[in-house]
């Protein structure tokens, strides 16, 4: 029993036929619509929208900046710090330096830094002595400025914190001289009394302005005091 195909089913063709046959297969055009701006958002996507979490589908473009330099990233200028030491260790009027930098655009790193040299010039056979004076910097700092502002003198606690630090630096420039004339009594108290009122003015000029009028003395002598007490953290007196 034999069944003839319809139009429905499949037809063999004979190999003569089928040369005969061609075509081409397109594929469909399929468009996907994920995230458009023009067709509907998915479900999920519009279930967030609709709860008030759109934020989570939201994708922040990554600000890629040029990475800067360490000491910039820090904000160290060592050629502003290096200025300041100049302007410390000569604090003569009459060598033009601009002296008023080192109050008016005060900065950590380098008073810091001249602290902890004091500090590493001091160690020797007492240890202990280097927080101790990272922190008579800090509070004594802190008494100059209160007793600054109750004063009447318009001056931040970074202003004082780095005037204090940078003139401990005529005290790190007098103490290879202690070394070298230990036995000598008389000459070494001299040099100590002149790095004491070295360091003294260098701090005071800077700190204690117009603003004061007949107060000055009342500041500049805890400056003194607290400059003397520091020498006696290094001598050990």
């Amino acid at each position: 029993m034999q069944f003839s195909p319809t139009n429905g089913d499949f037809t063999f063709v004979s190999s003569t036929e089928a040369e005969e046959l061609s075509g081409t297969i397109s594929a469909p055009d399929i468009k996907l619509n994920v995230g458009s701006d023009n067709g509907k958002d998915p479900y999920a996507t519009t279930f967030l929208r609709q709860r008030g979490y759109g934020w989570l589908l939201e994708v922040e473009e990554d600000d890629r900046e040029e990475s800067k330099p360490l000491l910039e990233e820090l904000d160290i200028d060592l050629k502003d710090i290096y200025y300041k030491i100049r302007c410390v260790l000569m604090p003569m009027p009459s060598l033009g330096y601009n002296r008023q930098v080192v109050r008016d655009n005060p900065d950590f790193w380098g008073p810091l830094a001249v602290v902890l040299l004091f500090s590493m010039i001091s160690i020797y056979g007492q240890f202990r002595v280097v927080s101790w004076i990272i922190t008579i910097w800090i509070f004594g700092s802190l008494t100059i400025f209160l007793l600054a502002r109750v004063l009447g003198g318009e001056v931040s606690f970074g202003q004082v914190l780095g005037v204090i630090g940078y003139s401990l630096l005529p005290l790190i420039v007098i103490a290879p001289l202690l070394l070298v004339i230990r036995g000598f009594e008389v000459v070494s108290t001299l040099i100590k009394l002149f790095g004491v009122f070295w360091a003294a003015y260098s701090a005071a000029s800077l700190l204690v302005g117009d603003e004061f009028k007949t107060k000055k003395p009342l500041l500049i002598y805890p400056i003194l005091l607290l400059y003397i007490y520091f020498l006696s953290l290094y001598t050990g007196v």
